[in-house]
């Protein structure tokens, strides 16, 4: 520690001369601590530049350009005929700081806003997408299979167009190219009938539930939510401050008597009609129709999440809640996720004609939009038919991959798992015993590499069944079997415990 004359005391003020760190970044970043941590006080006066450079060996050069940054920023004040002073005003930061804490001692929590203080308690981590894409990851597509070379000239086409489409600010409701074509591919495959102005691009379902959570819900508007429910959606609505009420699933879909006698006055319904995530069930057309009348009569907003409506198997599918709505209660969210790639981080929102100047003016005001290039090649990627043609095949190969599951299952997995045969999607069900803990199951696969999720993991309230979601279209043949025998070596042991203890309660 040296004392400067006519200057502070600069403790541990030194310099690394072997360091790849300019000697000017480094003692800057020095002084401007002592400062700021209050080691140098407000007021008290530095050595001269010369001084300083004379007594760290620097150049002169180096101290005056630290000074005059310094003074830039605030921390130093220079007086004429009187030398460098730290400035008064950092003199509150200095006494804030003056007490360094105690490096055991827990550091205080920020204080957040009430609303996402109460979501943060409730939200639930995604499910995890390894690069390595293990069986049996949900929400993946099969990515091997995906056109690269095809997209890769229309990519080349896009990025010969006009710099401004392709590198200027994006449209923040989206590209009207995109949007056209959305509305004609949900004309022609979801019977959805719209204009493309009522469509908005954005950047995933999930930015679509931030928006529809932004534009409709006050902070305890209760929420009619499926249970067990899709985690994005349900952390997106918690984000807006909703109260979501758990509303179970039967055999039809969500019960919409049980939300009725739960929250006859919602404001808004989430439900995946389509294909229910997790447990695969298709809303039936009386359910549907029901929940539409009980949004009709009480004022309220349905979210149709169709995140894989795309792939079906079994005859025509049933019609979209979109396309039966008459009197504009329903919210279409469509992904490119699942249809395409999730990197593409592409999505929509059909809004009701009611909400579209809302959609618009938050758009214009709080959205920089999806990029344009990455719009340009979607929409000729649909409009030339590329897009057609992807799904059919898609939906074959998933077709295949699902049959491979469902009949290494049967061979391996019976009468301990039973895998349901789903009508549309890319992942399924396998339904446990009651006495075997699915989460301890997911856990033990986990280990083992396996990606397979509990039921539990997606209900806001406990409900009985027992099960694991399985993925099976991003899993080529071998590494279905693989997963499968994994899992059989995982659940047979739980199974017969389970049946032994029963067993020996029943003789007691």
């Amino acid at each position: 520690m040296v004392k400067y004359r006519g200057g502070a005391l600069l403790p541990g003020l030194t310099v690394d001369r072997h360091s790849a760190t300019p000697l000017v970044v480094q003692l800057t970043y020095a002084l401007r601590e002592a400062i700021l941590t209050g080691r140098i006080a407000a007021g008290s006066r530095l050595p001269s530049s010369r001084t300083l450079a004379a007594d760290l060996g620097l150049s002169r050069t180096t101290t005056v350009a630290v000074y005059d940054q310094l003074t830039a920023e605030g921390l130093i004040e220079s007086r004429v005929g009187a030398g460098a002073f730290v400035s008064q005003q950092v003199n509150v930061v200095a006494a804030a700081n003056a007490d360094e804490p105690d490096e055991a001692e827990e550091r205080k929590p920020a204080r957040l806003a009430r609303v996402a203080t109460r979501a943060a308690e409730q939200f639930l981590p995604r499910l995890p997408h390894p690069p390595d894409y293990r069986a049996f990851i949900t929400g993946m597509p099969a990515l091997e299979a995906f056109p690269v070379n095809l997209w890769a000239r229309l990519t080349a086409r896009c990025w010969r167009g006009a710099r401004a489409h392709t590198l200027g600010y994006p449209e923040p409701a989206g590209l009207m190219a995109l949007r056209r074509a959305v509305a004609n591919h949900l004309r022609l495959n979801r019977g959805i009938y719209c204009e493309p102005s009522d469509i908005f691009i954005v950047n995933g379902a999930q930015d679509a539930f931030n928006r529809i959570g932004n534009i409709l819900l006050d902070p305890g508007d209760e929420v009619w939510f499926e249970n067990p429910g899709a985690i994005g959606a349900r952390n997106g609505l918690l984000a807006a401050g909703a109260r979501l009420v758990p509303v179970p699933i039967d055999g039809e879909g969500i019960s919409v008597a049980e939300g009725l006698a739960l929250a006859p006055d919602f404001r808004l319904a989430f439900v995946t009609p389509s294909h229910q995530h997790p447990t695969g069930v298709t809303m039936s057309l009386a359910r549907r129709f029901e929940l539409l009348q009980a949004a009709e009569q009480a004022d309220a907003w349905i979210i149709e999440d169709d995140y894989d409506g795309e792939f079906y198997y079994s005859g025509r599918p049933p019609p979209t809640l979109k396309s039966i709505d008459k009197t504009g209660r329903v919210i279409y969210v469509g992904t490119f996720s699942k249809s395409l790639f999730p990197a593409l981080r592409l999505g929509f929102v059909v809004a009701p004609p009611s909400l579209v100047e809302a959609f618009d003016r938050f758009a214009r005001a709080t959205q920089q939009g999806a990029a344009s290039n990455q719009q340009a090649v979607v929409a000729s990627f649909i409009d030339e038919g590329h897009f057609a043609t992807h799904i059919r095949r898609m939906g074959k190969l998933y077709a295949e991959r699902q049959e491979c599951l469902l009949e290494l299952s049967r061979r391996y997995l019976e009468g301990i798992l039973d895998v349901q045969r789903a009508e549309s999607g890319i992942q399924t069900i396998g339904r446990l015993p009651g006495h075997v803990d699915d989460q301890a199951v997911s856990d033990a696969a986990a280990i083992k590499g396996i990606v397979a999720a509990p039921v539990r993991r997606f209900c806001l309230t406990p409900v009985a069944e027992r099960g694991l979601l399985l993925g099976y279209s991003s899993c080529n043949p071998r590494e279905i079997r693989q997963g499968i025998e994994i899992l059989a070596g995982i659940l047979e042991p739980m199974a017969r415990g389970g049946v032994a203890a029963m067993a020996l309660a029943a003789v007691d």
